[in-house]
């Protein structure tokens, strides 16, 4: 059985990278192209239910729905993701995953060689600087307020020409989601086409937590080689246990617990 709320966290992004065979492809796409195949599978049920709550069992698991629906089973795997906790910054949640990104190897290729942004500051910002400037030799550093960086790091900016502004951050301006430019709270404001920042989060689903599983100090689920969490019985994969944020990852994960699971199953009951 598998219930999906519907709300992944890359639903907005316009494009699939980094999964061969997929390469382009929207989410959406990808996950028409998963449920079509899976629909062949006479053992295999979806549902579009959001999973509100579960709680341990003597053989298993119950899991309680939005719908009003309880689920008895032996096994559980929670591929809930994370959630970004984005910034209130008037703009920025219509281009994050568009124009707004987390990740160079999802969408750096594609804005390569264009004007191009780090919203940081501090070690998190130079790192980022840094990496990024791999991809383009058009880059701004933006603290969003007074730059934290150390007097090393500054002078490492500069011996690459990259510029570090310290202007406070009003808006986004963009068009569906592409960026135009930034305005700033001076009302001053720059063009650019792309912007970096990495995000705090949260788990999207409370349910690991509350049936016991560890947590991280990152915020993911503690899992073992096999994607088993702390809790016996209980499985996850995806964003939700790893910074590695990409669909073939997830994939990767998946495949790992589901066959870890099955090798559960068969050893309890032959």
């Amino acid at each position: 059985l598998i219930l999906d709320s519907g709300l992944p966290c890359n639903r907005q992004t316009p494009y699939s990278h980094n999964f061969f065979t997929q390469d382009g492809k929207t989410p959406r796409q990808i996950l028409d192209t998963a449920k079509a195949q899976l629909a062949h599978y006479s053992t295999v049920t979806l549902r579009h239910e959001l999973a509100t709550g579960a709680r341990k069992t003597e053989t298993g698991f119950d899991v309680m729905t939005e719908a009003g629906n309880t689920y008895r089973t032996k096994k559980l795997i929670a591929a809930t993701g994370i959630k970004d906790q984005l910034p209130p910054i008037d703009g920025f949640a219509a281009c994050w995953g568009i124009s707004v990104i987390h990740c160079p190897y999802c969408h750096g290729y594609e804005y390569r060689q264009q004007k191009t942004g780090i919203l940081a500051n501090g070690d998190s910002g130079f790192e980022m600087t840094r990496l990024i400037s791999n991809w383009t030799q058009t880059l701004t550093l933006f603290t969003n307020g007074p730059a934290t960086l150390s007097p090393t790091q500054t002078q490492t900016l500069q011996k690459h020409q990259i510029v570090v502004d310290e202007r406070e951050v009003a808006h986004l301006d963009h068009h569906n989601g592409e960026l135009e430019r930034i305005v700033f709270t001076d009302a001053s404001s720059v063009g650019i086409k792309a912007l970096y920042t990495r995000l705090p989060f949260v788990q999207h689903s409370d349910i690991p937590a509350q049936l016991g599983c560890e947590i991280t100090e990152q915020g993911y689920i503690k899992v073992d080689m096999w994607q088993k969490t702390t809790v016996p019985g209980l499985f996850a994969c995806g964003d939700n246990t790893t910074f590695m944020r990409s669909v073939a990852n997830a994939v990767y994960g998946g495949s790992v617990a589901g066959a870890a699971l099955n090798l559960e199953l068969i050893t309890q009951t032959f």
